[in-house]
């Protein structure tokens, strides 16, 4: 078989184009990949967005405020039970005046006889003054603390008022800007909802601020890694399947390190809506991504001609009629 040579000014290209080819059929991504079109305007994705994160904050700000409520709510039960136990013991010192008579300290020293009995009565005196004395002091204490309390509880009440009202404005924020690609209530989809492992959270339950800072391991970009968690949970929960994360350009959360694609298909974005076994991956996916989005820090996931936000819950989504736009090939979701 005759050797076939290239002039050596071709060999280097030669050699990098076959190895961008190997790299490409590598990954798994199939024959005619193309990172997906999302679809809709950067106002669109903007838009939901703020509503997405707003309800978000609002909720967690309303459950640390309900906390923090449920909290003071025990120690206000604890200070009421001592109240009550300290009110009886002045009860009793203030009956125990009643029935002696309002003797004085001068009037029971003069009263001693001997020099011995002037020295236990002193005594005597002295200690009953600093066990009156505290019992009066730790009654007022809890009077104070009970009212603290009380002001602290209706602080957390008006709080908590205060943030059903933002709920309510997010979730009309949200519905305004899924007006345009929205017909109405979405059916959602079937499909497995196995229990993610929680993303690390601050101690007051928010969710901490996160750049794109981690590798992304589906493409040669970065991450958050809160997004590099859900990937590891939704991959380990079984949705191998070809995943594309950071995507440099363009809007939304895929340069910000925030959003994924999962392929619907095994041979990766397929440019045709998924059927059979491909969608009712996409289904399972889409369930697990929204029942765990407490836990994983999803603000919203689209997927066949629906968007789930944790406001709205499934909506009917039209991105513009190509399978890419309209989510029939793959399942997008958008972090925290």
């Amino acid at each position: 078989m005759p050797r076939i040579s290239f002039p050596r000014r071709l060999c280097r290209p030669l050699i990098v184009l076959l190895a961008a080819l190997a790299l490409l059929l590598g990954a798994g991504a199939g024959p005619g990949w193309a990172a997906p079109d999302e679809g809709g305007s950067k106002k669109l994705r903007d838009a939901l967005e703020a509503a997405a994160k707003g309800h978000i904050e609002a909720t967690a700000r309303l459950d640390n405020s309900k906390r923090r409520q449920k909290a003071l709510t025990g120690r206000l039960k604890a200070v009421e039970v001592r109240l009550v136990e300290l009110t009886a013991q002045v009860g009793e010192v203030a009956a125990q005046s009643y029935r002696l008579g309002r003797l004085t300290p001068i009037a029971a020293l003069l009263d001693s006889t001997t020099p011995e009995s002037f020295v236990r009565r002193a005594g005597e005196l002295d200690v009953m003054a600093q066990r009156d004395g505290r019992r009066l002091r730790a009654l007022a204490e809890a009077r104070a603390e009970a009212r603290t309390a009380k002001l602290a509880i209706d602080a957390e009440v008006r709080e908590q008022q205060k943030q059903v009202v933002v709920l309510a404005k997010r979730k009309r924020d949200a519905e305004r800007a899924l007006a345009e690609v929205s017909s109405g209530t979405g059916s959602g989809f079937g499909g497995g909802s196995a229990s993610a492992r929680p993303a690390p959270r601050n101690s007051d339950g928010s969710w901490p601020s996160e750049s794109c800072s981690v590798s992304d391991p589906t493409t040669s970009g970065c991450i958050t890694p809160r997004t590099l968690h859900m990937l590891k949970q939704a991959q380990s929960a079984g949705y191998q399947r070809y995943v594309s994360c950071h995507r440099s350009g363009g809007g939304g959360e895929h340069p910000k390190g925030r959003a994924c694609d999962f392929a619907a298909a095994k041979g990766g974005f397929a440019n045709v809506s998924a059927s059979g076994g491909d969608k009712a991956y996409g289904d399972s996916l889409a369930t697990y991504l929204k029942s765990n989005a407490g836990r994983l820090g999803v603000m919203y996931v689209i997927w066949y001609r629906q968007i789930w936000m944790p406001n709205t819950g499934w909506r009917a989504y039209s991105g513009g009629g190509s399978p890419a736009a309209d989510h029939t090939n793959h399942v997008h979701v958008s972090m925290y």
